[in-house]
């Protein structure tokens, strides 16, 4: 079985969000932000661990899940790829963009 887990990269939950003026009321400055991954994407890469080390116990086959975390955005997407790699994850996937996804 493999468990697809898509993470975001999003501004730190830590940081305070300012607003740019350039690009109106509704436009945040990115510029020089500490970005991380989602916080819930962090606890949906978690339950996708323990749902494999679920299986792995009761099929008793190692092979019996993968989590693969995926990623759709610029270059520095692939950090918080390495993230989710790091909690657990077995491979992670980035659909690299040339500009900004909404």
């Amino acid at each position: 079985m493999k468990i697809l887990v898509p993470i975001k990269r999003v501004i730190d939950y830590a940081i305070k969000i300012r607003v740019d003026p350039t690009k109106g009321p509704l436009g945040v400055q990115t510029k020089n932000v500490k970005m991380s991954m989602n916080p819930f994407c962090e606890i949906a890469i978690e339950e996708a661990i323990r749902l494999k080390e679920t299986l792995v116990k009761s099929t008793k086959k190692k092979d019996a899940a993968e989590v693969v975390a995926v990623s759709i955005g610029p270059k520095q997407c692939s950090e918080t790829i390495r993230t989710a790699l790091a909690m657990g994850a077995d491979r992670g996937i980035h659909v690299q963009t040339g500009g900004e996804v909404r």
